[in-house]
């Protein structure tokens, strides 16, 4: 893909974000990132987040920042959001119901 689509990529999870699932969670953000202006990560369907998820999270948003692409998170549910705002992590991600 050329970067320039204008149309989101949805990237889903689901289940447990994890040290195990993190690094395949990065890789995809990242593909979609470098193929896409605008990518949303569907979370409705994950169960539990850890820091390994957190950090797959930052990881994916710095690269955004650098590459003038946007990050939505779409769907969290009540254990996500509540990891975010105890991290101070939702101000700083965009974080769609």
């Amino acid at each position: 893909m050329n970067g320039r689509s204008n149309q989101p990529f949805i990237v889903r999870a689901n289940g447990e974000i994890d040290l195990d699932t993190a690094p395949a969670l990065c890789r995809a953000l990242a593909a979609a990132l470098a193929s896409h202006r605008e990518v949303v990560l569907d979370l409705s369907e994950v169960t539990f987040m850890d820091c390994a998820g957190l950090g797959a999270l930052v990881r994916a948003r710095n690269q955004a920042d650098r590459s003038d692409r946007r990050l939505i998170l779409r769907g969290a549910g009540r254990c996500v959001v509540r990891l975010l705002k105890l991290t101070g992590l939702h101000r700083r991600l965009a974080v769609e119901p």
